[in-house]
């Protein structure tokens, strides 16, 4: 059984969360808190296996408890957030201390049975997190710019990254370790809508190359990489000798959307060889399928090692269905990737 722990300020939330939660078979809901004090109390009496955290409560602010938090008795936290602009800034940053998922609160385009059902499934994801107590962030601009100086070769290739728990932060280590002329990049980290553009802000300042949330018929070249927004698809076209990416609706895939495994597969027909691809920390079975079909079309592909995984779900999954070359600690899957992508590929009409 999942002991949980919610911490919230509103009573309406704390008793719709207890509702939900609690016709999980799996899920006990051991208490609530309606400020961080009271949750650190609960915390050493309760001894939840994870912790449903609001950013915005009286006496002291999420952000602050939760750097406090991971400093002293690290867990798992998922934040439960409004999706307003300010908002997602401050989920980002919560990601960065240590949280393990953001998602919305019900309401608006979120109804309470979807969040239900994603908090349950991320509340199992998070029991299974290893936490560890906070370190110094690195210092990721110096990263960038020290390995900007190795140039690669580009002509019509394409570089495929796909991640959900624990990615945000996956992404950022890969993404500011690669030079400014990396071959034009997809990225599709699962994530609410109205966070993606503030999560492509966010490694658009840290990187040597440009990061932007995509936009129906974005040109994909060398030095961008572009980002699935969230509640859409991102799918790779060509015309000519031109790739483009296509932004549109659908239906869920693995429950996603965007989803890993709709990108790879454009990826898989439109660049076949000339591709790499790459699964990093997340929940589930997304990018299994695709990145197979990737490397079945004669593309490089890899898979973050369980060790330095957040979940090892997804990269699991690719290993188990043998669509994953390499499987690579996340501190060396940067250099694995501009190793893959200087290899001389083929010639396509």
């Amino acid at each position: 059984m999942i002991k949980v722990l919610i911490v919230d300020d509103s009573a309406i939330v704390r008793q719709v969360l207890s509702t939900e939660l609690s016709k999980a078979r799996d899920i006990e809901v051991v208490g609530t808190a309606v400020d961080p004090y009271v949750a650190r109390d609960k915390i050493v009496s309760l001894k939840p296996d994870v912790i449903t955290l609001d950013i915005e409560m009286p006496r002291m602010d999420g952000l602050t408890f939760l750097a406090k938090l991971m400093k002293f008795h690290p867990m798992p936290v998922i934040v439960v957030s409004s999706l307003s602009a300010k908002g997602s800034e401050t989920a980002l940053r919560a990601l960065e201390i240590g949280a393990v998922e953001v998602i919305g609160k019900p309401g608006g385009a979120y109804s309470v049975g979807e969040v239900a059902k994603d908090l349950t499934n991320k509340i199992r994801a998070a029991a299974t997190v290893r936490c560890v107590k906070n370190k110094a962030p690195a210092k990721h601009r110096e990263v960038a710019h020290h390995h900007a100086g190795a140039m690669l070769a580009t002509t019509h290739k394409i570089l495929a990254i796909g991640a959900s728990t624990g990615g945000t932060e996956a992404i950022k280590e890969v993404l500011t370790r690669m030079p400014r002329n990396t071959p034009g990049t997809l990225l599709v980290q699962h994530m609410p809508e109205k966070f993606t553009a503030s999560f492509a802000e966010r490694l658009d300042s840290l990187c040597a190359m440009e990061v932007r949330e995509a936009r129906n018929n974005d040109a994909v070249v060398p030095g961008v990489a572009l980002l699935a927004p969230g509640n859409f698809h991102m799918v790779l076209r060509r015309s000519g000798a031109k790739y483009f990416v296509e932004v549109k609706d659908g239906p869920r895939v693995h429950h996603q959307r965007p989803a890993v495994d709709v990108t790879f597969h454009s990826v898989a027909r439109v660049a076949g060889t000339n591709s790499v691809g790459a699964v990093l920390t997340g929940m589930g079975a997304d990018g299994a399928a695709g990145l197979l079909a990737m490397r079945q079309a004669g593309a490089h592909t890899l898979a973050q090692d369980e060790a330095s995984c957040v979940v090892f779900g997804m990269p699991k999954e690719c290993i188990k269905a043998e669509a994953a070359e390499h499987v690579v600690p996340l501190t060396e899957m940067a250099a694995k990737i501009c190793e893959q992508l200087a290899r001389k590929v083929a010639i396509t009409a």
